[in-house]
């Protein structure tokens, strides 16, 4: 049991938050034990990464290694990726298919669901001497391969989406994620077979909370980005809905895409670019979908580690991976569906420049996210502030707000107990 932290808010709201939130290594160890390791649900990956019976992919929650593999009947399991024997990391393969795992030391044998079915020398070994046999060495009597699987972990899935928990006793995945948020979810995974697409990877020197908070902040796309607020595809200005979950941990973003603008929004804003055009008018080829029933973007974040995308054609998964207190990795999982048209599929291709590790928009989170990091830094007794749109935590019908971000800390607060 970790000892208690005392941080010191300034203020009995969480729209001041330490600094120390982002940097301290014994709240972070607590951040894993509390929020990857118990009480939550974490994403795993999509099931069209793993179509056929013995594919897998190694995947991480928190800070442990796991492997997402559909078994032989169908079904998708997450198993630990450590021996049961001398706890050796024994995938080092990043994906690939399998009839089962051997661990390469001492070549322990699992099947699919994490089951141990074989161990070299379970019976020791017979020899022959002075005409008499014997067995030498072998395991114990009572010792049992049932009793020495891979950690396997529970499992629920969203309409090709995985989800995988180490706690047994977390509660069911659709109410963890709850009614005002869950609809949104089911909006763009909605049934439909997926098609993976591609990944993009990145290592960001920040604290992993950044990136959702970045996520639940609407605040800045509209400065920070010129290619939100120049082509019209996140500005102050547009129709837009903040929506929390019943606890603060979850949020969706969701706005409409202008063409104009008014100019109060625009003007004195350094990130504005009115002459800017493209070479390539392709890359802001918008076709609406049906099943966007309004929004050209919502951006979900479940809480802790998967982020949401649709904006405009493009579709992604972001998973967070913490490294460190100020470090964590950022995988994006680009897909589309199944019955999408070629077209529609280089179109989701084209739009996905916009994001990612050098993307159009999204190279400015990570550089931003870092830039914080340094500041908490040299800094350690100091506050952030997210007072925007006032102290309170609510559901919004605008953009000119903190209020996902303070509902993120509030719940934060209450499971750290700090």
């Amino acid at each position: 049991m970790l000892a208690p932290t005392v941080l010191d808010w300034a203020v009995a709201d969480v729209s001041r938050v330490p600094y120390r939130a982002y940097t301290d290594p014994g709240l972070y160890r607590r951040e894993l034990e509390r929020l990857f390791y118990r009480g939550h649900w974490n994403y795993a990956g999509l099931a069209c990464e793993i179509p056929n019976p013995g594919d897998y992919r190694t995947t991480w929650i928190g800070e442990r290694s796991v492997i997402m593999v559909r078994d032989h009947d169908g079904t998708i399991n997450v198993v630990e990726n450590h021996c049961a024997h001398r706890g050796v990391r024994f995938c080092r393969a990043s994906h690939g298919n399998a009839r089962d795992f051997v661990c390469p030391y001492h070549q322990w044998n699992y099947d699919l669901k994490g089951n141990l079915v074989g161990v070299p020398f379970r019976r020791g070994v017979k020899t022959v001497e002075d005409g008499k046999a014997r067995v030498q060495g072998g395991m114990p009597p009572d010792f049992r391969l049932e009793d020495h699987g891979l950690n396997r972990l529970r499992v629920e899935t969203l309409n090709g989406l995985v989800f995988a928990s180490f706690d047994d006793d977390v509660e069911p995945l659709r109410d963890a994620i709850g009614p005002k948020v869950l609809p949104w979810v089911e909006r763009v995974f909605d049934g439909r077979a997926l098609t993976l697409l591609g990944y993009s990877r990145q290592r960001i020197p920040g604290n992993w909370k950044l990136m959702q908070e970045n996520i639940k902040d609407p605040y800045h796309p509209g400065l920070l980005h010129t290619w939100f607020v120049t082509f019209g595809l996140w500005r102050a200005d547009q129709r837009s809905q903040m929506v929390l979950d019943q606890h603060g941990r979850h949020a969706v973003m969701i706005s409409r895409r202008n063409d104009g603008g008014r100019a109060d929004v625009t003007q004195g804003v350094t990130s504005f670019k009115e002459n800017l055009t493209l070479n390539d008018a392709r890359l802001l080829d918008v076709v609406p979908e049906p099943w966007w029933n309004g929004p050209t973007v919502t951006m979900i974040t479940l809480f802790p580690s998967l982020i949401i995308q649709q904006q405009v054609n493009s579709l992604s998964t972001r998973h967070i991976v913490p490294r460190g207190p100020g470090v964590f990795d950022f995988v994006w999982t680009h897909f589309g569906f199944a019955d999408d048209t070629p077209e529609m599929t280089q179109r989701r291709l084209r739009q996905a420049n916009l994001f990612g590790p050098a993307g159009f928009v999204s190279a400015d989170d990570g550089e931003v996210v870092e830039m914080s990091q340094q500041g908490f830094a040299q800094d350690p007794d100091g506050r952030t502030i997210s007072a925007l749109g006032g102290h309170g935590v609510g559901d919004a019908d605008h953009m000119v707000t903190e209020t996902l971000i303070r509902g993120m800390v509030a719940y934060w607060r209450r499971v750290m107990e700090v």
